[in-house]
């Protein structure tokens, strides 16, 4: 059986933002406050802009449940758009750099902005989010869990336990997490740096300036062997780094120790293959974890680590320079409504589409058109592991 396919649109000031999710199978009891509950995280964070003030996310599910479980049939969703101003808003007369202003502008042959800026825009990613919601919610009822947390802010990281890296090591899922990172302004485990990256925003702030950050995104208790060597596709490495670089903003991805690995010899680098009888899916295990949890492109059965990076965000306060259309003659961007910095949301979105990526290789691996037949074959294949 295949695994999920999905697809969004809409304008970030049109009417809403929709979502068409197919290949969930039926029978799953489906939490739509779940799914809220992360469009609310990704509205949250310190250094946020105008804009959260206005929209207060909120998904519809108009097709794929019954009494809130799935049919099996396609999940479609709705996010209605408060700032609904699309076609009241004046077409800007020069291009943003960072954005994809210029670049579409150029792809279509027209100086029209506005036609590529309202697409192109991070408010999309709202839907992505509302997306991954819906599919980890499959992945969960397998025991897998997905956890993002934000590790480092305008250059400056935590070196905690909670810093990059630290929670690779664990071996299963810790739920307190979760309150412990509602704590923080910046979806943060590391409470102790949250005033000192406050004080980087505000600094920011003040000089018209914006910051970028890393966050990390985790999942426990996948199975070995998510993804595939046959065809080069299929390497779910790849998958989930495309997903995620697939964010507005982000620049880099790496996996378990990641650019560090270069560094390396090979004896310091592999995860050697241990016996351990304890181990959920078979006899084997890893006393490391160096490579975040994939090998030859699929699951090892360790958890999985990678990091991703995002740039400072495009538009900033005190302008940059650029170039007005008509004229050619050189000038400074126009501010329009933004955030300092939004990498605690981009975390959220990280979390999402990882998510997206891990069920859809779960389901094509177990996949079946109803959770009980799925899980009688995950059942069977892990009969079948475990014997090796």
């Amino acid at each position: 059986m295949r695994g999920l396919k999905w697809t969004t649109a809409g304008e970030s000031h049109g009417a809403a933002l929709v979502g068409i999710l197919e290949g969930m199978p039926a029978g799953l009891a489906l939490s739509v406050e779940r799914v809220n509950a992360e469009l609310a995280r990704r509205q949250a964070g310190y250094g946020r802009g105008g804009r959260m003030k206005i929209e207060r996310d909120t998904v519809q599910i108009v097709s794929g449940l019954r009494a809130g479980v799935t049919l099996g049939t396609p999940i479609a969703l709705v996010i209605e758009n408060k700032d609904a101003v699309l076609d009241k808003l004046p077409n800007p007369t020069s291009p943003r750099p960072g954005h994809a202003d210029l670049t579409g502008c150029q792809q279509r042959a027209e100086a029209d902005p506005r036609a590529v800026l309202e697409r192109a825009s991070a408010r999309e990613t709202a839907m992505r989010t509302a997306l991954g919601g819906v599919a980890r919610q499959v992945l969960e009822a397998f025991g897998v869990h997905v956890f993002a947390h934000v590790v480092e802010m305008g250059g400056l990281g935590s070196e905690t336990e909670f810093g990059p890296r630290g929670l690779a090591s664990a071996k299963r899922f810790e739920s307190k997490w979760i309150d412990r990172r509602a704590a923080s302004d910046f979806a943060c485990l590391d409470l102790t740096i949250d005033s000192h990256w406050k004080k980087a925003v505000d600094a920011a702030k003040e000089a018209g300036d914006t910051l970028g950050g890393i966050f990390e995104v985790l999942a426990f208790g996948l199975p070995p062997g998510l993804g595939g060597y046959l065809d080069p596709r299929d390497r779910l490495t790849s998958q989930l780094a495309a997903a995620v670089l697939a964010i507005p903003a982000l620049k880099g991805v790496e996996f378990g120790l990641g650019f560090e690995a270069a560094r390396l010899p090979g004896s310091g680098f592999h995860d050697a293959i241990v016996p351990d009888g304890r181990h959920a899916f078979g006899a084997f295990g890893r006393n490391t974890n160096r490579a975040g949890g994939l090998e030859g492109g699929m699951t090892t059965g360790s958890p999985l680590c990678l990091r991703a990076a995002m740039k400072p965000i495009s538009t900033l306060r005190k302008g940059l320079a650029t170039v007005e259309f008509a004229t050619g003659a050189a000038v400074e961007s126009t501010y329009q409504r933004s955030d300092v910095t939004a990498v605690p949301a981009a975390s959220v979105v990280g979390e999402a589409v990882v998510a997206l990526e891990l069920a859809s290789a779960f389901l094509e691996a177990f996949g079946a058109p109803t959770l009980a037949l799925t899980r009688a074959h995950f059942e069977t294949w892990r009969a079948q592991a475990g014997q090796l």
